[in-house]
This record gives C-alpha cells, sequence and structure tokens, in this order.
C-alpha cells in the first residue's frame, strides 16, 4: 500500500521515492520521533532568548520575492535575521555528522539534498537582504545564544555555522 506521508517500516513514499525498510521495531520507533520543529536545542535557545528579552517568530513561513520559501527556527522579522538550528545527522555537520551504514542508498542522496537544500534557502535568504545564523545543536547553548545577540544587537553576520 502507498501512503503519502509516514507508514510503517517500508510503507509509504516521499516525492516518489520510496522509503527504505526499518532494520527494526526500535530504529523505526526513533526514526518515528524525530521532529521537524521544536528541538531540544532549538527550544533551549529559544527559552534563553526569551529569557534575555527578546521576542522572535518561530517556525514561521517566509516565502520570499523569488519565490523561494523557507521556515527558519526563530525569525526576528524587523530586523531580518533568520536562526536555523541544524542537526548534526541531517544536515552533515563536519565535526560530527556520519555517513549511513545501512539503507546508503536512500541516507546518502536524502542527506545530500539537505546540504543543497540549506545552501539554496541562505543564498535565497541573503539574496533577499536577511542576515542569517545557522548553528549546529551541538554548540554550547552560551555560544549558540552569542551568535543570535551578536546578530541582534551588533548587525554581525553569521552565515557560517557555528
Amino acid at each position: 500500500m502507498s501512503k503519502t506521508s509516514g507508514g510503517g517500516p517500508g510503507e509509504g513514499r516521499s516525492a516518489g521515492r520510496p522509503y527504505p525498510a526499518a532494520a527494526n521495531p526500535g530504529r523505526s520507533r526513533n526514526m518515528r520521533a524525530n521532529r521537524r520543529t521544536d528541538t531540544k536545542p532549538e527550544v533551549a535557545l529559544r527559552g534563553q532568548l526569551h529569557r534575555l528579552g527578546y521576542r522572535y517568530r518561530k517556525d514561521l513561513r517566509l516565502v520570499l520575492d523569488s519565490g523561494v520559501a523557507v521556515r527558519p527556527d526563530i525569525v526576528f522579522t524587523a530586523k531580518k535575521i533568520a536562526i536555523f538550528v541544524d542537526g548534526c545527522f541531517w544536515h552533515v555537520c563536519p565535526e560530527h555528522g556520519r555517513q549511513p551504514t545501512s539503507n546508503e542508498w536512500y541516507w546518502t542522496p536524502k542527506l545530500r539534498r539537505n546540504v543543497e537544500r540549506d545552501r539554496l534557502v541562505t543564498d535565497a535568504l541573503q539574496d533577499a537582504g536577511w542576515r542569517v545564523a545557522r548553528i549546529w545543536e551541538h554548540v554550547p547553548l552560551a555560544a549558540a545564544v552569542d551568535v543570535v545577540v551578536d546578530m541582534i544587537e551588533h548587525g554581525f553576520d553569521a552565515s557560517r555555522k557555528g
């Protein structure tokens, strides 16, 4: 049976691409538990920024003049600042990202597409006059807060991952 989203191990399709069968039920549960938004590092960063008095929009859909639609994790609309908190596996962190050892036929192109989409989204936002910070999930909270506060208060460009 083909579904457009979710489904059990080996079921479902996404944009015409089949999902691989899960190695075991535990792996399947683990993958289903991954969140697109409100990840622990993102929630911690938002909480600290809020405690410092900063107000922002979360997961705000932005449609740029170029037609590109993006959803930064944290958005400061008045300052045109977009913050992404990227997971090491999903966005192929050079320090912690690792190549999958099972179902490589599925994961390698998927992760490559994620990295390319990150690049395109960052470029599109910058071309539209936005400042962008991409912060790895492993960056200590204090350092992540410093990156964002520096962008807000001093206009520093943090488009490189911190």
